[in-house]
């Protein structure tokens, strides 16, 4: 059988663009040089798959508001603390006297909210399947110490539909690289009604550098073959029907709900919020739809649909760098732009 990197790098069939659902997959592509290991036929396309990236400008001016109001502090990771709402970032809002906190984990809220009852903390829960299960487990945690002074403010998004979208709308893409880290809670059968649907193959893969090229060896040899069936290629931590545990804990806490994505609009029932009884933890989720670049020129919402590469924006590398980043796709370190940039990558 023919080596799969020689099969890639000597490709010369038609051309075929592969997308990757994954931040992790976006940054590691850039990190390992996988570009330079395939054939220039074989296009790699970056999707939506950073929570970051995807949050609406509404979400962080609702956080600014909330950051401002006395007695209340904001508590996020770090990245979404450089991210432009429609005019200020939290990081300008701690300049201006705001009350914002970074953590590393979730979890840190819970020692925070202990060792001052008397102020109102808010997470800042955005994320995908990997990220909610951990915000499960948060509001375990919360409902068990009994602590009143923890709210969340939620983003939380499914990737199915958003793929469905990708598909209908902007088209053009012939196979995915099914997110690693979404597949470990959901399971790898959750694409196989979309690669039916659209006739696409998809290949659940590690994060390594030739875990990727694996599987897009895979998927070449699919799309080639007129497959559209899933793979898992990372079977040490996916299985067919995921984390059945995480599944139900999100499903305690959460449910379906419609969803705000940057670029593409409203998806209904793409993503995820708190239940009912659990309203109470809420900080005013609902209804945070609208999404204002505070620059005309960022690209960031056709960057991460896939409908342009990161050196096609006008202010990519020159006015818009990881140290002054002007959209969020050069904010998060698993952003299309940041990677793009860090890498010196332009193709």
């Amino acid at each position: 059988m023919m080596d799969y990197r020689k099969y890639l790098k000597e490709y010369d069939g038609p051309p075929i663009r592969i997308m990757e659902v994954c931040g992790t997959h976006t940054a590691s592509i850039a990190h390992s040089g996988i570009v330079s290991l395939i054939s220039p036929e074989i296009q790699l396309i970056s999707g939506p798959g950073c929570p970051v990236c995807v949050t609406v400008t509404e979400f962080i001016d609702r956080l600014i508001e909330i950051s401002l109001t006395p007695d209340n502090v904001v508590v996020t990771f770090g990245d979404m603390i450089r991210v432009t709402g429609s005019q200020k970032s939290l990081q300008d809002m701690r300049c201006e006297g705001g009350q914002v906190r970074m953590v590393y984990s979730p979890l840190d809220i819970i020692g925070l909210a202990k060792a001052q009852p008397e102020k109102t903390f808010v997470f800042a829960a955005i994320g995908f399947e990997t990220t909610t299960a951990v915000y499960a487990a948060l509001m375990d945690e919360i409902i068990r110490s009994g602590l009143t002074n923890i709210r969340l403010l939620t983003s939380l998004k499914t990737m199915p539909l958003v793929i469905d979208w990708v598909c209908g709308m902007q088209g053009g893409i012939d196979g995915f690289l099914a997110p690693g880290h979404v597949s470990v809670i959901t399971g790898s059968d959750l694409f196989v009604p979309l690669a039916q649907k659209h006739g696409v193959p998809f290949a659940v893969a590690g994060f390594e550098g030739e875990q990727i090229l694996i599987a897009l060896y895979a998927l070449v040899k699919m799309i080639r073959s007129g497959e559209s069936r899933v793979m898992n290629l990372y079977p040490s931590a996916v299985t067919a029907d995921g984390n059945l545990t995480a599944q139900h804990m999100i499903s305690r806490f959460f449910k379906v709900c419609d969803a705000a994505w940057r670029g593409m609009g409203v998806i209904p029932g793409s993503g995820m919020m708190l239940r009912d009884e659990y309203m109470a933890y809420d900080a005013g989720s609902l209804n945070l739809y609208s999404d204002h670049s505070h620059h005309p020129d960022c690209r960031c919402d056709k960057v991460i649909t896939g409908a342009q590469k990161p050196s096609q924006c006008p202010l990519f590398g020159k006015l818009c760098t990881p140290d002054k980043p002007q959209g969020a796709c050069m904010v998060s370190s698993e952003g299309s732009c940041y990677s793009y940039f860090v890498n010196r990558r332009n193709v």
